[in-house]
C-alpha cells in the first residue's frame, strides 16, 4: 500500500474535498492520505502543473499522485495516469497539468481512464464531479494496490499529451531571460524558471548586484537594482533582492512584504524576466 496525495482548485469551503477523501477511504479504510493543497486559484491549470512538480520528487516511489483542476470536466478531454521516471503515479485530466513533468523529461509511461468503465459505482449521471468519481477512486485504487497501474488503461504515446507552452531560460550577452514561473503565494516572493546553473554560467554569484527587468506580454512593468543574496537577512526591511529558492531556482522579493502585491506581477504565460550583473562604474553612479 502507498500513500495517496491530493490536490484540486476546490478550496475547503464546501465537502468536495471530503467527498474526495470519503470515497478514497471506501475504497481502502487504511489508506493514508495527504494533501499538496487544495487552493490553486480556480481554474489555473499552469499552477496545478507546477505544484506538481515543485512536491512530488519529494515523495516516495509509489506514491499515487491525483491533480484536479479540471475547467473542461465533461467534455472530450482525456483522463490519464502516468507513471514517473522515478516511480510515481499521477492520475489527472489531460489538460496541460502535466506539463512541466514531461518538461523535465520525468514521465515514463502514460495510459487513459475509461471514464464509463473506471468509476466510482452508481456514480454514471454524474457528470460534474470526476475528480471524486473518476480521480480519487481510481487514485485510492491504485494506491491501495487493488489495481495495477497497467489495468488502468490502455497506453498512450507521450507525445500526445496535452502541453501548455514554456519558455526556457537562456544565457545571452545581456544576461539571463527566462520565466516568472509561480509565486511563493503566502509571502509573495516571485520564483523563476532561472537555474543557479545558469547563474553560474553567467558569472552572477551571491553579493552581486544586478539589473532585474519584469514584463507582461513584451511590455516592461518593473526595473531595479537590487543585490543577489544569500539571505533575506542581509537586506533592509523593505528592500528587494534576489535569492536561491527551495529548489535551487532564481527568487526575487522584497524582505517581509509582498513583491508581487507591492508591483502588481503575476506569473506563467507571458510573464518574463531579465537578469544582468552591474558593474562597480554603474552602481556607483546608481547610489549617487
Amino acid at each position: 500500500m502507498h500513500s495517496l496525495v491530493l490536490q484540486s482548485d476546490f478550496g475547503l469551503v464546501d465537502g468536495a474535498v471530503s467527498a474526495m477523501q470519503g470515497v478514497s477511504k471506501q475504497v481502502c479504510p487504511d489508506l493514508d492520505i495527504f494533501s499538496i493543497t487544495h487552493e490553486i486559484p480556480a481554474y489555473d491549470i499552469w499552477s496545478a502543473s507546477y505544484r506538481l512538480i515543485q512536491t512530488i520528487s519529494y515523495w516516495p516511489k509509489g506514491t499515487v499522485f491525483v491533480s484536479v483542476v479540471d475547467p473542461g470536466v465533461g467534455s472530450q478531454r482525456r483522463s490519464i495516469s502516468i507513471k514517473t521516471k522515478d516511480g510515481q503515479y499521477v492520475i489527472t485530466p489531460d489538460n496541460g497539468t502535466l506539463t512541466h513533468l514531461m518538461h523535465m523529461d520525468m514521465v515514463a509511461e502514460a495510459r487513459t481512464i475509461d471514464e464509463v468503465k473506471s468509476r466510482l459505482p452508481h456514480s454514471q449521471e454524474s457528470h460534474t464531479f470526476h475528480g471524486r468519481d473518476i480521480y480519487a477512486y481510481n487514485g485510492a485504487r491504485l494506491a491501495s494496490g487493488e489495481v495495477t497501474f497497467e489495468a488502468l488503461g490502455d497506453k498512450v504515446s507521450l507525445d500526445t499529451i496535452e502541453m501548455l507552452p514554456i519558455l526556457d531560460p537562456k544565457v545571452d550577452e545581456n544576461g539571463i531571460v527566462g520565466a516568472v514561473d509561480i509565486l511563493d503565494i503566502r509571502f509573495g516572493s516571485l520564483w523563476t524558471n532561472i537555474s543557479l546553473e545558469l547563474l553560474n554560467e553567467a558569472n552572477i554569484g551571491r553579493n552581486d548586484w544586478v539589473f532585474v527587468a519584469i514584463e507582461h506580454e513584451g511590455k516592461r512593468v518593473y526595473q531595479n537594482v537590487m543585490q543577489f543574496v544569500r539571505s533575506f537577512a542581509q537586506v533592509e526591511i523593505g528592500e528587494p533582492l534576489v535569492y536561491v529558492n527551495s529548489l535551487t531556482n532564481l527568487g526575487v522579493a522584497v524582505n517581509q512584504d509582498s513583491f508581487s502585491k507591492l508591483y502588481n506581477i503575476g506569473y506563467g504565460q507571458g510573464w518574463t524576466i531579465r537578469i544582468s550583473k552591474v558593474s562597480n562604474e554603474f552602481l556607483k553612479l546608481y547610489v549617487q
